[in-house]
């Protein structure tokens, strides 16, 4: 039965690409069929982890615990992350800012329950690819439902309530409740490769597109959503590649093209020195995190655009300041101790490297002439950890 649905697997076409890398994930569903495939370990850890989720709950908006000020459930709604109660007031209001430090209330609101959510569509339909069993891609589907579609718990396409401060704005969200939004671009390689279940029908296609056109509305038209284009540090970054994957998910060719004509004076000129330094994220009390997160979101922009054809060689490089030189002095670092960073980092510096590593890996396959890059995620590879990772990015010569 597996072998007859993996003919049939391989026989479809190519999924539209966001992040993921079709041919990538054939190889690997082909090699998972060998006994000894390096990606096996893998696998059975995804797998097992996808079982798990078929025994949890889908989660929705309607979940939280907090009413926004909308009154409607519906509406998306978390807590500005470095904002906390004011000890000085009897009511801890208005909240003030702790920067770096993590509120611990942000899981009584939907930020948690989004990553979540993006996290088992990912997980579930991957399994399902992978391995077969259409029990996956069934749960995936529902989840997305729930989320998106169904009248009782989806999602209001808006986030006017993202990343609130109690006692300020009248229980408005701020520019930045935009980040949030940054699970759904995670999440649309799963979206897009579900359009070849069987049990995705297409009213359920028709719904996902009209939601995001939605949101893309809101988006290019919301006061906080205008405000966050003009960011001049990540946050424009991330808004930038956020209108780029739903444009080009809702078929509007046009805007992503835009998108990537402008991306050099936008984020390259404004954010990076000629040094590979990014000043706004250096003022950070995580400094290397940050400048690690703007320079993930301009590689997931460019990966975005080439998987969708787009040429995005002018794109990297403005007045001898570079995407790559950016990545360059931060990959001074890897290896090395926290104190030795001249900067602020005052938690997770040990993940940041993880991710800065997995992330050279990932240039590398967006330019292969960027050999040192590969080389140093080899080097590091351990740190880097295993897993999902290396069955969506890594190759199997290098496993």
């Amino acid at each position: 039965m597996f072998r007859l649905l993996l003919a049939l697997f391989l026989a479809t076409p190519c999924f539209a690409q966001f992040l993921w890398n079709g041919a990538h994930l054939k190889q690997v569903r082909e090699s998972l069929q060998a006994k000894d495939s390096p990606y096996a370990e893998a696998f059975r850890g995804l797998e097992s982890t996808a079982k798990s989720m078929l025994q949890g709950k889908d989660v929705s908006v309607m979940d939280k615990k907090h009413v926004p000020a909308s009154g409607n459930k519906h509406d998306y709604a978390s807590l500005s992350r470095y904002f906390w109660p004011d000890s000085s007031k009897p009511d801890g209001l208005p909240y003030i800012s702790r920067d770096g430090v993590s509120n611990p209330e942000l899981k009584e609101y939907d930020r948690e329950a989004l990553d979540k959510m993006s996290r088992r569509v990912q997980t579930l339909t991957l399994t399902w690819f992978l391995g077969g069993d259409t029990a996956f891609a069934a749960a995936a589907l529902k989840q997305i439902r729930v989320w998106f579609i169904n009248d009782s718990t989806r999602m209001n396409p808006n986030m006017n309530f993202a990343q609130m401060i109690p006692g300020r704005n009248h229980g408005k969200g701020y520019p930045f409740g935009v980040l949030d939004g940054y699970s759904f671009v995670q999440m649309m390689d799963a979206l897009a490769l579900l359009e070849s279940y069987e049990g995705y029908k297409p009213a359920d296609r028709a719904a996902m597109k009209k939601w995001f056109s939605e949101y893309v509305q809101w988006l290019a038209t919301s006061e906080q959503g205008l405000e966050e284009s003009r960011a001049k540090n990540n946050h424009g970054t991330t808004y930038d590649t956020q209108l780029l994957a739903y444009s080009l998910y809702t078929g509007d060719r046009n805007t992503a093209e835009r998108l990537i004509a402008h991306f050099a004076e936008r984020h390259i000129l404004k954010q990076v020195e000629k040094d590979g330094r990014q000043p706004e994220e250096l003022k950070r009390t995580l400094a290397f995190h940050y400048s690690w997160y703007n320079l993930s979101h301009m590689l997931d922009f460019y990966t975005i655009a080439r998987n969708n054809g787009l040429d995005i060689r002018k794109a990297t490089e403005i007045q001898g300041r570079s995407f790559y030189k950016a990545f360059d002095f931060l990959a001074g670092y890897i290896g090395k101790d926290s104190r030795q960073w001249p900067y602020k980092q005052i938690s997770g510096w040990d993940n940041a490297q993880k991710e800065l590593t997995r992330d050279l890996y990932r240039v590398y396959l967006l330019d292969t002439n960027k050999v040192k890059y590969r080389n140093i995620y080899y080097s590091n590879r351990n740190k880097a950890g295993y897993g999902m990772f290396n069955l969506l990015y890594v190759r199997a010569t290098d496993l």
